[in-house]
């Protein structure tokens, strides 16, 4: 019998710890075989200047296929940042290809933050990003892209009922399972759960300022617990327990916030 295995379709980043660059490490430290597909090659993240960037959408199709010819299956699969339409189509068709009864997709519909779309995301990736949504069990936006994916207006709340009413919109294109991150409520981080149609919400003190990679450590950690637990409630917990623990890391030995969380001393509790 073979380990579980969960593939990350993402960017490779060299260094500054973001997508696959710390979710490979963390899922694995977790037990799980990681595979990856690579949508993009970086140096550093872009929060830099003088980045490395190779788009790898064109190779992505014959990459993809030795999985095919090897008949590879995957306990997970776990999508990121998407650079352009034709990558988000190649995306559908990897989740149509691998989805079974017996694994789960989560996608991390990176496509905005602070109320507002990255200058890249044009309408018809908002479009297409949807179009994924009905091969999702689990998704975890942001408000911004929560938003953009039920195509209204952006407007920051934290009341329970909008959200609820929000991601029970979202819920009707497919995942079940939504993780509304990051809302900010003053000192505080407030993580909305909708899982099948309750609500929870986590929160998680405020620790020093916005860090690049966030995104990509809660998205593993949420779905290395899910695979190993298949408690999504507990996953989202786990994660945002394990973040906030990496970031107050981070502040204490004054790691430079596009630098990513440093988890590397933290792995060990993920093993638990």
């Amino acid at each position: 019998m073979r380990e579980k295995r969960i593939v990350l379709v993402n960017d490779v980043t060299g260094l500054s710890r973001c997508s696959v660059a710390c979710q490979l490490p963390i899922i694995s430290a977790m037990g799980i075989e990681t595979a990856f597909v690579p949508t993009a090659i970086l140096s550093i993240n872009t929060y830099h200047k003088d980045f490395f960037f190779d788009d790898y959408t064109s190779k992505m199709n014959d990459y993809i296929e030795t999985y095919k010819k090897m008949n590879i299956d995957f306990d997970g699969i776990c999508s990121g940042f998407l650079g352009s339409a034709k990558q988000i189509e190649i995306v559908k068709e990897f989740f149509k290809d691998f989805k079974t009864e017996k694994n789960f997709i989560l996608v991390d519909p990176v496509m905005g933050d602070h109320g507002k779309l990255y200058p890249t995301y044009t309408r018809e990736m908002q479009e297409k990003m949807r179009e994924l949504m009905p091969y999702a069990a689990i998704v975890t936006p942001n408000l911004t892209e929560l938003c953009a994916l039920i195509d209204e207006a952006y407007h920051e709340t934290s009341n329970e009922q909008e959200l609820k009413r929000m991601c029970e919109k979202l819920s009707q294109m497919g995942p079940k399972m939504i993780v509304v991150t990051g809302i900010s409520i003053g000192h505080q981080i407030l993580n909305f759960v909708y899982n099948h149609g309750k609500v929870e919400k986590i929160y998680a003190k405020r620790i020093g300022e916005d860090r690049s990679g966030t995104g990509d450590v809660i998205s593993a950690v949420i779905a290395g617990s899910y695979l190993k637990e298949q408690n999504f409630l507990e996953a989202v917990k786990k994660s945002t327990d394990f973040a906030s623990k990496c970031i107050q890391h981070s502040v204490d030995i004054d790691a430079h916030p596009h630098m990513g969380l440093c988890f590397e001393p933290l792995l060990k509790e993920l093993g638990d």
